[in-house]
């Protein structure tokens, strides 16, 4: 009898989940595979006039980024979560509302309140004559200062929940073995949150390293700039794709530091929230100034400005393109949520029925689009695609075919980036509510004779509903903000609002710029608010 060799069978956990994480694996591997042809004549031209900027700019800023969203995050959690002082139930979710407003939005605005023809240097020189002297905001320090008011809420958010399981009987332990309250929240409330602000600090660098509207502005080289010119200045896309591989080589990085960071230690947590500890005197008044002059700076003063802006020009400039405008945003987030949900639920529904290991890699590999910049993404789908227009059409010629693209430059390639990207976002709410549905829940309607596909539409989608909605509002407002993908994938003249933002902060109108990036503003309010819900006890 022949002996035969029986390959094992793959479980459909991986049938289901592999195409979803080809989403995301595909782009990332051709971007990387440019390393292993690498053009002599493109590396000679990166390493001589390219990549030495771009490096120290990119360190300084995840430097200065990194350090800036702790000194802004950590007092801010510690203050709102452990005191009660006038103002800390307001301030403990208005310090979230940063996170609607987008990164490059907060740098125009900020860039046209404080530049030299602004009104605070204007008013400045009025008053004390042309000797006057002002920071330099078009320089590198206001770009770490921009970015750091963007992303504190990524650490503030973490870090407060932390310390809320903490309270004030960690401080009262700390007190009983000598420690004042400072020494307390440096050598115990710090060390056990580490894990939070690890992971804080994490989400914020690598928006940091994913933002392309804000270093624009400010004219800042960076990894997402650079691609961006080598790709449509210099009409160079191997520059582009080599650049990209590094990029995300330097994204990987920062995952694994960041696994090896949190280590294999433990952190025990108390549930529920402790009484506060009341601030007397100077120190409550003290307090909340601090919380009052971060929420201005970062959220309402930048918003009244733009509502002055677009009072300003709204009679004039809102005209017939913007119902386009506004149309075609609606639009390509509408579709990018609705795929995005119909993936994350597969995703979750995997999860749920399938524990292998296989399935759990794709999972998370699937799942890792968001820590990549949107600008590789664009780099790594737009190349498999001009790649596939290319033998279709050299197929297609001879039956007298004479277009010049079939998939480049479609909603389609624009979505499959997007899907990519914000796979993440979409994903944790409509697993968590997965998670939420029990065995026994399962038993029963299996009980009731529901094979699997039944059981899908009888008993996890009318449960999963509001975990569905959340991943559809999430995802249509992270794209309604998006911009690099947006920008590097769309067809001619398919302009957004985030592409009108671009173009107007590009030109130095910022008033011009308000009226899409107010839009853009009010929509990422819903993300926000479902999370202040979520984290206020």
């Amino acid at each position: 009898m022949p002996f035969a060799i029986r390959l094992p069978r793959p479980s459909r956990g991986l049938l289901y989940t592999l195409p979803v994480a080809l989403l995301t694996v595909v782009p990332l591997l051709v971007v990387l595979s440019s390393v292993l042809d690498p053009q002599v004549e493109v590396w000679a031209h990166l390493l001589g006039y390219v990549l030495p900027g771009v490096l120290w700019n990119t360190l300084i800023l995840v430097l200065g980024v990194g350090a800036g969203v702790l000194l802004l995050g950590v007092p801010l959690a510690w203050l709102t979560a452990v005191y009660a002082f006038p103002g800390r139930r307001f301030f403990s979710w208005a310090l979230m509302l940063p996170l609607a407003m987008p990164a490059y939005v907060l740098a125009f605005v900020q860039v046209g309140l404080l530049d030299f023809t602004g009104p605070v240097q204007t008013l400045l020189r009025s008053a004390f004559g042309t000797s006057a002297w002002f920071p330099q905001i078009r320089s590198t320090g206001g770009v770490i200062l921009v970015l750091s008011m963007a992303f504190y809420p990524y650490v503030y958010l973490l870090a407060r929940n932390a310390f809320l399981t903490q309270g004030r009987r960690a401080v009262e332990a700390a007190q009983t073995l000598g420690m004042s309250r400072r020494r307390a929240f440096v050598s115990v409330a710090i060390p056990m949150a580490r894990p939070w602000l690890i992971g804080g600090v994490t989400l914020a660098l690598m928006e940091t390293l994913a933002d392309f509207g804000t270093v624009s502005i400010f004219n800042f080289d960076t990894f997402t700039t650079a691609i961006y010119k080598a790709w449509f200045a210099l009409f160079n896309l191997p520059a582009a794709s080599q650049l990209a591989s590094l990029l995300v080589m330097f994204v990987l990085l920062l995952v694994v530091l960041e696994q090896y960071g949190r280590g294999a230690r433990s952190y025990q947590v108390r549930s529920g929230h402790a009484e506060r500890i009341a601030l007397a005197g100077m120190a409550r008044w003290l307090a909340a100034g601090w919380c009052t002059l971060v929420l201005l700076l970062a959220f309402i003063v930048p918003l009244v400005q733009l509502l002055l802006w677009v009072h300003d020009v709204w009679a004039d400039d809102f005209d017939s393109r913007y119902p386009a405008f506004i149309g075609r945003s609606l639009l390509i987030a509408a579709m990018a949520a609705l795929l995005v949900t119909l993936l994350a639920l597969v995703l979750a529904y995997a999860r749920r029925r399938y524990r292998d290991g296989g399935t759990r890699w794709l999972i998370r590999l699937a799942t890792l689009g968001y820590a990549v910049p949107g600008t590789v993404l664009a780099v790594g789908v737009f190349i498999p695609v001009a790649w596939l227009d290319n033998v279709l059409l050299a197929a297609l010629r001879p039956l007298g075919y004479e277009g010049l693209a079939l998939f480049k430059g479609t909603l389609a390639v624009m979505l499959l980036a997007l899907a990519a990207r914000f796979l993440a976002v979409g994903f944790q709410p409509v697993d968590t509510a997965m998670q939420r549905i029990t065995r026994s829940q399962e038993e029963a309607a299996r009980s009731l004779g529901l094979n699997g596909r039944q059981a899908l539409w009888h008993l996890h989608l009318p449960l999963l509903r509001g975990g569905l909605l959340s991943a559809a509002l999430l995802v249509f407002v992270d794209v309604l903000k998006e911009m690099p993908i947006t920008l590097m994938t769309r067809a001619f003249g398919w302009d957004t609002l985030a592409v009108r933002v671009f173009e107007m902060t590009s030109e130095g109108m910022w008033d011009r710029a308000a009226l899409p990036s107010l839009f853009i503003v009010l929509a990422g309010l819903v993300p926000v608010v479902l999370l202040i819900r979520k984290s206020e006890p």
